[in-house]
């Protein structure tokens, strides 16, 4: 399903009047197609209600932070629209902070803040080489909470 028509089916749900001033973005997770759909699937199945990016990414693509209130349609790696999520926290915290409770909503793995740590310090490194760049457990991630509102 295209983005787009789900932003649509999950408008018709809700009252005409909250309809005004919506609206969305649509990405997947991950860094190639299997982890997309992997963690697309941990989110329709209610596993992942949180996800956790690199503050340094916001800054360097000028992009705004994420914000309680913000829909994201989340897509396979192709755009094939997966779920649309509503963001319900935003904590912006050094990676070293991130504690086991937010490590367990991300539902990935054991769900253990140990797999946390390794996996994210990881993909965040594959992501920091591109740029040029080192990890550090001082840099900033933004830490989001979500709840899936249609799939």
């Amino acid at each position: 399903m295209d983005a787009e028509i789900m932003w649509n089916n999950y408008l018709q749900t809700i009252d005409e009047g909250s309809r005004e001033h919506k609206s969305y973005t649509a990405w997947p997770f991950g860094s190639g197609p299997e982890m997309a759909k992997e963690l697309a699937d941990l989110v329709k199945s209610g596993e992942k209600i949180a996800t956790c990016s690199l503050h340094l990414l916001y800054e360097i693509d000028n992009e705004p932070l994420p914000k309680v209130g913000d829909f994201n349609v989340i897509t396979d790696w192709e755009g094939n629209a997966e779920a649309l999520t509503e963001t319900i926290g935003v904590k912006v915290l050094p990676f070293k902070e991130v504690d086991a409770t937010f490590a367990f909503k991300e539902g990935e793995g054991d769900k253990s803040l140990f797999y946390w740590r390794n996996v994210h310090i990881d993909f965040f490194m594959n992501e920091l080489a591109d740029l040029n760049r080192e990890f550090s457990e001082e840099m900033l991630v933004v830490c989001e909470e979500f709840k899936v509102v249609y799939k």
